[in-house]
């Protein structure tokens, strides 16, 4: 692939409680554009609410194991980029591709990926895809306008945060120890630290508004998040 563009597409958007046909669509328009343009992508799905449900309810039934559920949690993003996959037909590369040494040998100019293994998040999955073909940024594509210093949920006072170096954003997350199955985090710690260390940078935007995508990948202002 030449030059891609990586997104981390997350689930919440795909499937927020049933499929988002609408969500799809309008995604997919907007990326056929781009392509038409020249341009390539590798989009990487998560698992959003589906999984969490799925990694609870194995929770439930007493499961404790986390490789286990980091597979239940892998296999409902796989259901989810498949079902991306198969919406832009001929576009897209004919398989998911979960593993990055697979990328050299792919022709076509989109590629959708998933969870691959155990111990990491399609955040860092798309960090690996990354750094497999050398790209220098990363789109985070979620449900969330901003990154924000504290849980905005929680804390009224809590301030958005327009533009952040790895250390400044790094310093709001968990500690990056090990990654835990079902994180509901603006990105995984373990991601992020090893963005850091390839110097990536990365925007992180709400994806229910495909303007701000759009804006952003023709270099336009934005609403969003930039982390590098």
């Amino acid at each position: 692939m030449k030059n891609p563009t990586i997104i981390s597409l997350g689930g919440s958007l795909v499937v927020p409680d049933g499929v988002d046909t609408a969500f799809v669509s309008a995604f997919r328009a907007l990326i056929q554009e781009r392509i038409k343009l020249g341009e390539s992508f590798i989009v990487i799905v998560g698992g959003g609410k589906v999984c969490r449900r799925y990694q609870a309810a194995a929770g439930e039934l007493g499961v404790m194991d986390k490789d286990q559920l980091d597979w239940v949690g892998i296999y409902a993003t796989r259901l989810n980029a498949e079902l991306v996959r198969v919406a832009f037909g001929d576009v897209a590369h004919t398989e998911l591709v979960l593993d990055p040494a697979v990328l050299p040998s792919v022709s076509a100019p989109l590629v959708i990926g998933a969870g691959w293994k155990p111990g990491h998040s399609t955040d860092f999955d798309a960090i690996l895809m990354a750094e497999s073909v050398e790209a220098k940024r990363i789109i985070n594509v979620s449900n969330i306008d901003y990154v924000y210093n504290k849980d905005p949920r929680t804390f009224p006072d809590a301030q958005k945060i327009e533009k952040a170096t790895w250390a400044e954003f790094r310093a709001i997350l968990p500690e990056p120890s090990a990654w835990v199955p079902g994180l509901n985090a603006p990105f995984d710690p373990v991601a992020a630290k090893r963005a850091d260390e390839l110097s990536l940078e990365i925007a992180i935007m709400n994806g229910n508004n495909l303007e701000h995508l759009k804006n952003y990948l023709e270099g336009k202002p934005f609403t969003g998040t930039v982390i590098k």
